[in-house]
C-alpha cells in the first residue's frame, strides 16, 4: 500500500512543479487598430491629425523630428530561460518639411537585426606585433652615452 501512495504524491507534486512552468507571454507597446492606419494618407494626413488618429508616437527622432514611430511586441518565455520575440511591429511615419505624411513603413520580427554595440577588441590601424615583439621592441632604439639627466640649469 505504501509504494502506491508515494508513487501517487510523487505524480502530484511532479505535476504541481511542471504546471509552473508554464510560458509567461506578454503584450508591449502600441498595439494599432488596422483601420486606423489605412485611414492615414500619404501628402494628405499632417502631424497634428496623425497624432489625434495614433495618439504620441513610441519613439520620435531626437534632432528633426521628422520621424515617428509606434512600436509593439509580443514576447514569450518559459521559466527562467531568455524570453523570445513571437511577434513585433514596428509602423514608421516620416513626415516631410511641411509636416506632412511622406512615407509609411511597417517592420516586423523578420527586419529585426540585432546589432553588438560593444565589441570586444577595438580596431588599430597600426602594426599588430606579438608577445615578444612587444616586449624586446625598444632594445636598441635609445642612446647609452651622455644622455641622462644633469643638475643645475
Amino acid at each position: 500500500m505504501k509504494p502506491i501512495i508515494h508513487k501517487i504524491i510523487f505524480t502530484l507534486i511532479f505535476t504541481a512543479v511542471l504546471s509552473g512552468c508554464a510560458a509567461v507571454k506578454e503584450s508591449r507597446g502600441y498595439i494599432p487598430d488596422q483601420k486606423l492606419i489605412d485611414a492615414i494618407r500619404v501628402e494628405v494626413d499632417s502631424k497634428e491629425s496623425v497624432e489625434t488618429m495614433l495618439g504620441n508616437p513610441t519613439m520620435k527622432a531626437t534632432f528633426d523630428d521628422l520621424n515617428w514611430y509606434y512600436h509593439s511586441k509580443k514576447t514569450e518565455r518559459w521559466a527562467f530561460l531568455k524570453e523570445k520575440v513571437t511577434e513585433m511591429d514596428i509602423l514608421a511615419i516620416t513626415f516631410d518639411d511641411q509636416n506632412y505624411v511622406s512615407n509609411i513603413r511597417h517592420y516586423n520580427v523578420k527586419d529585426n537585426k540585432v546589432i553588438d554595440p560593444v565589441s570586444k577588441r577595438t580596431v588599430t590601424h597600426g602594426k599588430d606585433l606579438n608577445f615578444f615583439a612587444e616586449l624586446f621592441g625598444n632594445v636598441g632604439r635609445f642612446g647609452a652615452a651622455g644622455g641622462g639627466p644633469e643638475a643645475g640649469n
